[in-house]
């Protein structure tokens, strides 16, 4: 639902009556002209195909792991399983049940590999029939062309909300709305901060960013609101390196770190000081000046869904250990949000973020956590890309400082 001249957005809700009907909801949530999007995504044949084709196998990414001794480097395959005869170096987690491979090179122990990449590989587990139904004309197709628009009127009935936003709040769908570019939560009161206010909550604040390249948009985005935030260079390379942020005379830092496997890109990154989320929480001792904010997802939609869920139980089992040794830290979780829709939909389409986006708010639904609904937020700014712009990065961090100020 939208009034571009307002520059104002919200997304519907939708009901399936597991009969072949649905209802879609909206909330008028402001007064003028408004219209209404109905985006048929992928008909029912479509999603089956997706769902299969997920859990039918690993082999969709192939990783590249790079063995280092003195001056001599060499890459063989990795991965999260590895259907190969050659002796392989184990790479395990045994309590998180985390498990990664790479084909042991000779004449280098298993502790020489010190980076990966990764790349497509050119297999498909659907079959050409099914391939015709993500082509670009088949996808997103509007339900309702020619729509008339809608005048909402005022009713003169304001609810106003009391309550400050604050972790253990759970937002309904949709749980706010944009309006004049501003994000608006629907379930609590939340605070557009200024600079002054941003600085005077940012002091004496330990904040850990642990996730993907969505999260390190922050990192990106806070020096340009907060001048006197400054990296600090840890003598790393990369854009997937650890990121430092310092306000030493505040006593603030904020850092980003990328999530452990699988991590998907083309780019050399490195694998010193890189690990599982859960085992990043382990190491904090927390306090009520300690923020963390976690956020996977878009990596793993080319794997089946169970890398998913198990990584999601161990990221919510290490927050319980956070909590019995320090209730009063602030955890944050942020939805993945949605992505380009004329993508390869076989592995990153939005389809998959879905299913993740809702098995995230069902394990952490009953934890005392701060939740940013970037899939909601995404679809009312329309932004559909996997890194959404500055102004939709900057409501996201508004409402996380909301949760901890």
């Amino acid at each position: 639902m939208s009034s571009p001249a307002l520059m104002a957005g919200a997304s519907g809700k939708v009901t399936d009556f597991n009969n072949g009907t649905y209802l879609v909801s909206f909330t008028l949530f402001w007064e003028g002209q408004v219209s209404l999007s109905l985006l048929l995504i992928h008909p029912s044949e479509g999603a089956s195909a997706l769902w299969r084709a997920r859990n039918q196998g690993y082999n969709k990414i192939i990783f590249k792991g790079k063995f280092v001794n003195g001056t001599s480097h060499v890459f063989t395959e990795c991965g999260l399983t590895l259907n190969s005869s050659a002796e392989l170096c184990e790479y395990l987690d045994n309590r998180d049940q985390e498990a990664f491979y790479c084909v042991k090179p000779q004449h280098m122990p298993c502790e020489a590999l010190t980076h990966m990449t990764t790349r497509n590989r050119e297999i498909s587990y659907l079959t050409d029939k099914e391939k015709s139904l993500f082509h670009r004309s088949k996808v997103g197709v509007e339900m309702m062309k020619d729509q008339k628009h809608i005048d909402v009127a005022n009713c003169n009935k304001s609810e106003k909300i009391e309550e400050k936003c604050q972790v253990g709040m759970k937002p309904p769908v949709p749980g706010g709305y944009t309006l004049q570019g501003k994000w608006i939560t629907t379930f609590c009161n939340q605070v557009q901060l200024d600079t002054i206010k941003i600085n005077g909550c940012l002091k004496g604040k330990l904040i850990y960013l642990l996730g993907d390249s969505t999260l390190r948009q922050w990192i990106y985005y806070l020096p340009k609101v907060v001048k006197t935030l400054k990296f600090f260079d840890l003598h790393e390379t990369g854009i997937f390196k650890k990121h430092l942020l310092l306000d030493a005379e505040r006593h603030t830092q904020i850092q980003w770190k990328k999530h452990n496997y699988p991590f998907v890109t083309f780019q050399l990154y490195s694998l010193i000081d890189h690990d599982y989320i859960p085992r990043e929480i382990d190491r904090l001792s927390g306090d009520k000046n300690t923020a963390i904010v976690i956020t996977f997802g878009q990596h793993f939609r080319p794997f089946p869904i169970d890398v998913f869920i198990r990584r999601a139980i161990g990221v919510r089992k290490a927050i319980e250990r956070l909590f019995l040794r320090s209730p009063t830290t602030k955890v944050i979780i942020k939805t993945e949000n949605i992505r380009e829709m004329h993508i390869d939909t076989e592995r990153l389409g939005d389809f998959h973020g879905y299913i993740q986006y809702l098995i995230m708010k069902d394990i952490f639904k009953d934890l005392n956590v701060g939740i940013i609904d970037a899939w909601d937020m995404t679809i009312a700014y329309d932004t559909n890309t996997i890194h959404p712009p500055d102004h939709v990065i900057g409501n996201q961090i508004n409402m996380f400082l909301n949760y901890i100020c």
